[in-house]
């Protein structure tokens, strides 16, 4: 069974940092492309930034660039994002997922319809950017 679980997220003021990470088991996450997404309420569902497994590039969607670093330690089969700079217009419930196509990454350019379409996925974490 393909699983990931998350950890991370909360509440940070504007300008913060948080760190969301995801254990994978049952599948190893280097034979993966993987990412992160995000849903805020009202707001359509966003990809946010993913490692391609056909060239191992990361790639970010553009209102993140320059503020968060997605990671994969393969020895501990984890992946990670770092939120630098964090603003309100970030506040979202945020997924981990994996899967064996590109749509993870696809994700970054035409969103995403439902967590069921990947492979495995985490259960979510808050993330809220408040004062």
């Amino acid at each position: 069974q393909l699983q990931l679980v998350e950890s991370g997220g909360g509440l940070v003021q504007p300008g913060g940092s948080l760190r969301l990470s995801c254990v994978a088991s049952g599948f190893a996450l280097d034979t993966y492309s993987i990412g992160w997404v995000r849903q805020a309420p009202g707001k359509g569902r966003e990809g946010v930034s993913c490692i391609s497994s056909s060239d191992g590039s990361a790639y970010y969607r553009e209102s993140v660039t320059g503020r968060f670093t997605i990671s994969r330690d393969n020895a501990k089969n984890t992946m990670s994002l770092q939120m630098n700079n964090l603003k309100p217009e970030d506040t979202a419930v945020y997924y981990c997922a994996a899967d064996s196509t590109p749509y993870v990454c696809g994700a970054l350019y035409g969103g995403w319809t439902k967590l069921q379409d990947f492979d495995a996925w985490g259960q979510g974490v808050q993330v809220t950017v408040s004062s």
